[in-house]
């Protein structure tokens, strides 16, 4: 959960500065006299839109971009209910096309906060702070940017890099690879500017969903772990150092039980958590519970209110969790379903479906029932298949009116530097000792495998890897990525009954361009394939 004093500043900031999302942002928009911030209290709320809007759409058409177009997630629909015009099984079946409505979303979504970024720039530079803390915050607003153009960089690709406001009519798409070499020469830019995490409990809360060094170095390590991907040379040994780099801080450290990084109470207080949005149930609040938790299971957790019941995860990745002992596995909801222990586990008390004495199953398995596309109809019994996510655990004091949940979501975290670092090593970077240990892929693992309880591995290689990746971070936004990576991205589940058919083309590891966007610019270029 997170620090009052930080959303209380989120929640004020859109309606100071929010700028409009398009490239061609209208010159009326920016700060004039009448509007200029005059005090450090304005400056601040200013800022802080940067952050509103981060967190406006990273939690839903983001993370669906980044999740549901694998096997990580996928909302069926169910008897035509949760179709929705069919965008979800676009993203399953790698079928979107530039009208899809997340590609809209998330593109202007990503030049809405590097607008806000560049403005924000030009009023820092002219707003009379001292040297140093000009500095401080001209760091802050430019790493800010540079995460919104990695998530274009990952996404789209071949992207306009806008620097200035107001922004020219009509910029021009730039090369996937100078969107890297931007993004890369402002980060390392930035780190002798930034705060490194603290051992200070109030520092650590001022610092919380802001960048830091850690941040800065972990965001790095994405970048040359994916290098060969974004068309550059590898950079394996990068990878390393950037790790080591985020481990040399030793503020951060692998949290004792791994339900407390996902909790609604999370916050300033997880350890391992280098950057996260944080999220109530009102600004704007994620929707992880909404569409993931079972439906028929609220009472017997702590809520009772209306929420969709479809989205699940396929079959084949629930089977990854296996390991014995892995408490990660009971972030999934699967066979049948016992009341909850209040400690992340359950007691030996069915569930029952409402006004009934029949327990409730969950079935992993999604069987179909054409003609409907993607449909598993609407009985109690197909309702009840889908393996569903515990993850972002259900917060009890979530809001009817809104069925949004309070936890805080994790970007980088250092569980995923240690894993990122020993897949470079796998991949062919020397080990490394840090914090006096040799710390070879094996090694790492086993730390991660340790904190989650479960069996550790006699051996690691890259498949293991990519599955190790897969029981650490479900549901993080970071499926995608490593499926590219490992080119399995195109790999197909076909679900029972199915007659459609993924698109396998390679083109669909970039999304393309929006068409409104190609509207209002000609010098937008289409990425192949759309």
């Amino acid at each position: 959960m997170k620090n009052k004093a930080i959303l209380l500043a989120l929640s004020a900031l859109a309606t100071v500065t929010y700028s409009c999302k398009k490239l061609d942002v209208p010159v009326e928009s920016q700060f004039v006299a009448a509007n200029f911030p005059k005090t450090l209290s304005d400056y601040n709320a200013s800022v802080g839109a940067i952050y509103s809007n981060l967190s406006s759409q990273f939690a839903v058409p983001y993370w669906r971009m980044q999740t549901m177009a694998t096997d990580e997630a996928i909302l069926p629909a169910r008897d035509g209910n949760f179709d929705d015009g069919g965008q979800y099984r676009q993203l399953h079946y790698h079928t979107w096309t530039p009208d899809h409505p997340n590609v809209l979303t998330i593109w202007q979504w990503a030049y809405g906060g590097i607008t806000t970024c560049n403005r924000l720039l030009n009023v820092t530079n002219t707003f009379g702070f001292a040297p140093a803390e000009k500095e401080a915050h001209l760091a802050e607003i430019r790493a800010m940017r540079a995460l919104y153009y990695f998530f274009l960089l990952d996404l789209y690709g071949n992207v306009p890099i806008v620097t200035d406001y107001p922004t020219a009519p009509q910029p021009a798409t730039q090369p996937r690879t100078k969107v890297y070499e931007f993004i890369e020469s402002e980060l390392k830019s930035l780190t002798p500017k930034l705060p490194g995490k603290s051992a200070n409990p109030a520092t650590t809360t001022q610092q919380y969903g802001r960048p830091t060094k850690g941040m800065v170095y972990a965001l790095l390590a994405k970048l040359y772990l994916n290098a060969e991907v974004y068309g550059t040379p590898a950079r394996y040994s990068d990878v390393v150092r950037m790790a080591d780099s985020v481990q040399a801080n030793t503020n951060y450290a692998l949290d004792t039980r791994y339900r407390d990084i996902f909790l609604p109470s999370n916050g300033p207080q997880i350890r391992e958590t280098i950057f996260a949005i944080p999220y109530d149930q009102q600004i704007p609040g994620n929707q992880f519970t909404r569409f993931g938790f079972f439906y028929y299971s609220v009472q017997a957790y702590g809520f009772n209110v209306g929420l969709s019941i479809a989205m699940s995860t396929t079959p084949e990745f629930y089977a990854r969790f296996n390991l014995p002992g892995d408490f990660r596995t009971t972030t999934w909801l699967a066979g049948p379903q016992f009341v909850p222990d209040g400690n992340g586990g359950f007691t030996t008390t069915p569930i029952y479906y409402p006004g009934t004495t029949n327990q409730i199953v969950i079935n992993p398995v999604l069987t179909l029932v054409p003609p409907k596309p993607m449909d598993v109809g609407n009985t109690l019994a197909t309702q009840s298949e889908g393996v569903r996510s515990l993850k972002y655990y259900p917060d009890p004091a979530i809001i009817q009116a809104t069925r949004l949940n309070g936890n805080d979501v994790p970007v980088l975290r250092l569980a995923d530097v240690l894993l990122m670092k020993a897949e470079a090593i796998l991949r062919g970077a020397s080990a490394t000792t840090a914090n006096g240990e040799l710390q070879t892929p094996l090694v790492l693992v086993n730390k991660v495998r340790a904190r989650a309880g479960a069996q550790l591995a006699t051996s690691i290689d890259l498949n293991g890897l990519l599955d190790e990746r897969a029981r650490e971070l479900s549901w993080e936004a970071w499926r995608r990525n490593d499926l590219i990576r490992f080119n399995q991205f195109e790999t197909e589940y076909p679900l029972p009954n199915d007659v459609l058919k993924m698109d396998k083309s390679l083109t669909r590891r970039l999304y393309p361009v929006p068409t409104v966007e190609r509207q209002l610019n000609s010098n937008l270029v289409q990425n192949p394939g759309y």
